[in-house]
Formats: C-alpha cells, structure tokens, sequence
C-alpha cells in the first residue's frame, strides 16, 4: 500500500472532441433499502452514515439482472433524444457485474434495446464508466461511429457478502446511459467533447478489491464458497487512502492538459464510493460544495453506475446541460482510474 501511495503509476492522457451528449438516462430498482433495514444483519445505522454519507441504496429484486437495468438505462437515454434505436452502431458497456461470463452483458442489452450494432463490455470496476465513456468517444470522434449508447451499470448486490457488515451497506444497484453524437463544424475554442482525459491502473493494488473466485485462476468449488469467495473483499481503508490522493491529482492534471482552470469547470461529478472521499478531495482542490454533485445519500455506491446516473440527475435539474463543461472521475478496483474534462 505504501508504494501506490508514494509511487503512483503514471495516467495517460488524450483527447477526443467533436462529439455531443443527444441524451441521458438512469435507471435505480424500485426496493429501497434503509441503514434501519440494515441493523437486523448486525450493521449500525449511526455508523454508516456517519463513515459514509449513505442513508439507503437500491436492491435489484432476483429476477433482475445488470442488463436488465443497463438496457432500462439506455432507453431512457433514446427516448431523452428522441433517437431511433436503428440509428445507433456502437454500444459499450461499464460493468464488473456482468449477467454471466459469455457472452457479454452488452450483446444481451442489444438484443434488449433492438440495436443493429456492435457490444461490448469494458471492465474496470468503479472506473468502468469512464473507460467505457473514452472508448466510445474514441469511436465517435474518428467518425467511425455516428451514435454511440455508453452505459454503465452494476448489480453489486449479488457480489457483495451480506455477512460482511463493513461492506455490505456501501453498495447498491443502478445504471446510467449517455448518447454520443457528431457535432458539426464548430469554430476554434468551440469544440465540445473529452477536452482531455486521463486513464490509468495500478495492478500492485489488484488484491485490494477483488472476487476471489469464479475466474480462471479459481473456478467456483464448494470449498470456495465455504469460505464465501464468491463475494468482493476490499480492504476499505487502504482504498480509502488511495481514492483521495489519486482523485485529488488525476483531477488538477487532466484540467491542466485540458488548458483550463478549476475555477473554470461548472460541475465535478466524481464516482459516488463514499462521502468523506468526495469532501476530502474538495477539501484538497480548495472549491466549493455548490459544484459538487452527490446523491450517494441515497444510492450508495453503484460502481460503473454511479457517475451516469449522477449526471442524469444534476442534468433533470438543470444543474449541468449543453455547453456545460465538468470533470467526470471514477476509480476503484484494478486498482484503475479514469477523469475526464468534458464540454457537453
């Protein structure tokens, strides 16, 4: 842990412009789950706000699965457009939690939307947004790609352990979905898109956060889940650590390549993980709460999920829109990270 806090890998940076948010969507399960809901499995209500910020979270109900949610996600994010789902030929998925290991939760939301157009998923965690958001954009401002539907979403209540009481409250279920589309000919300094973007990973750290089992290294055996293997295990406090100073110095760099201040950004949407990261890394760049969007109070950590959806809400209430220009942030398991200076 020392040596990713001391000697941080490096991010690599980019650019990808000339493309426009058309429409944004979200979609959050209907049960929610209260902190009080919570103290019948051991878990303090008192504490987890006070740890976290979080007050309740969504739970998927059984016949529910990441695709079902991503594909809500995305067709609230057409209908937000007034697109036709036959125009869209480029579909990427966020998501660790995917409906099964083959094939791809993205081929199943095509099949779900009715989408003529290649799916993929791109995993990297609480990070997988923005992975997913810079490899869609890539495609759109190469012109290889005239629409394309970028979605994240995570059902981490089936990958969370139950019995673990110190985790367990942080996570819930939700997708977010943004459409991407060209732009025309703008004039210089007009140009809207990933002004700049900086993605990086730090596999010293993959212990950190991780399933144990149900991979190639650890297939699924009874005396794994035994031992309740199938479920992520994080080691909160060293993540903790790790999220703010990298939070904190992949933002100030990427504004930096973008030729911006911070000052100049209307709106920082960072992976909703946990209150305390996101005040301290405001706290460390010296802005005020008023550009800071947060809803995890009532979402709590919804991974690839998170950012999207924070931004579907902040864009409903008027908050960020077109031409708006605001920072996106993601990090977590890999350990990987991904920010963004995004103009709308």
């Amino acid at each position: 842990m020392s040596d990713i806090l001391t000697s941080p890998r490096a991010s690599r940076f980019g650019r990808a412009v000339g493309f426009r948010v058309a429409g944004i969507g979200s979609y959050v399960p209907t049960q929610v789950v209260t902190n009080a809901d919570l103290a019948r499995l051991g878990c303090d209500p008192e504490w987890i706000v006070a740890r976290t910020g979080i007050h309740e979270r969504r739970h998927a109900p059984p016949d529910m699965a990441t695709s079902d949610m991503a594909a809500a996600a995305g067709r609230a994010a057409l209908a937000q457009a007034g697109a036709d789902p036959a125009q869209v030929d480029m579909l990427v998925v966020g998501t660790f939690t995917p409906d099964t290991t083959i094939p791809s939760t993205a081929c199943i939301v095509q099949e779900q939307l009715g989408l003529n157009a290649p799916a993929m998923d791109i995993t990297a965690a609480c990070a997988g947004f923005v992975y997913a958001l810079v490899t869609g954009a890539q495609f759109v401002a190469s012109g290889s790609s005239r629409s394309a539907l970028v979605i994240g979403a995570d059902t981490n209540s089936r990958f969370v352990d139950p019995e673990d009481i110190t985790t367990w409250p942080l996570f819930g279920d939700g997708a977010g979905a943004v459409l991407l589309e060209p732009t025309g000919p703008v004039s210089p300094g007009e140009e809207r898109g990933l002004l700049a973007y900086a993605l990086g990973s730090d596999g010293r750290g993959a212990g950190m956060l991780v399933c144990p089992m149900g991979g190639s290294r650890q297939p699924v055996s009874a005396e794994g889940m035994a031992q309740r293997m199938q479920y992520m295990r994080m080691d909160g406090r060293g993540v903790f650590k790790w999220a703010i100073r990298l939070a904190e110095e992949n933002i100030r760099a990427v504004v930096a390549h973008a030729g911006l201040t911070l000052e100049e950004i209307d709106c920082f949407v960072l992976h909703q993980a946990n209150a305390r990261i996101i005040q301290g890394v405001q706290g460390a760049l010296g802005l005020s709460a008023e550009k800071w969007v947060m809803n995890l109070d009532r979402y709590g950590n919804t991974s690839s999920g998170s950012i999207p959806l924070a931004m579907d809400e902040a864009w409903r209430a008027g908050r960020i829109g077109p031409g708006s220009t605001i920072v996106v942030c993601g990090f977590g398991g890999g350990l990987a990270w991904g920010s963004a200076v995004w103009k709308l």
